[in-house]
């Protein structure tokens, strides 16, 4: 399976982002698709999850209520929408796949994408 992110970018602070993952073989309803992100010096660290039946989503606390996880099933993409974006939001952002339907562990997710940089300036 590969995942390929996108919709990274430089954007101020305040302003909104929404980032897409899209995975090349079908995504069964029991997955979860998570983005995870990553910081200069930094662990990577979840940010979101949502069951790929839709039926669950979940976010750390440091993004709840400002971004949102939702997904496609006929394109086969996740997506992430940022808003209210800070500078500490500043990160190469990760899409991942899990067979385990509900988890924040980086180690449960099989499969990532390559990474997608934002940047916001403060």
């Amino acid at each position: 399976v590969q995942l390929q992110a996108s919709g990274g970018g430089l954007v101020q602070a305040g302003g909104s982002l929404r980032l897409s993952c899209v995975a090349s073989e079908r995504t069964f309803d029991s997955y979860r698709m998570g983005w995870f992100r990553q910081a200069p010096g930094k662990e990577r660290e979840f940010v979101a999850g949502i069951t790929w039946s839709g039926s669950a989503t979940d976010y750390a606390d440091a993004v709840k209520g400002r971004f949102s996880i939702s997904r496609d099933k006929a394109s086969n993409t996740v997506y992430l929408q940022m808003n209210s974006l800070k500078p500490e939001d500043t990160a190469v952002y990760y899409c991942a796949r899990s067979p385990r339907s509900f988890t924040r562990w980086a180690s449960d997710y099989v499969y990532w994408g390559q990474g997608t940089q934002v940047t916001v300036s403060s």
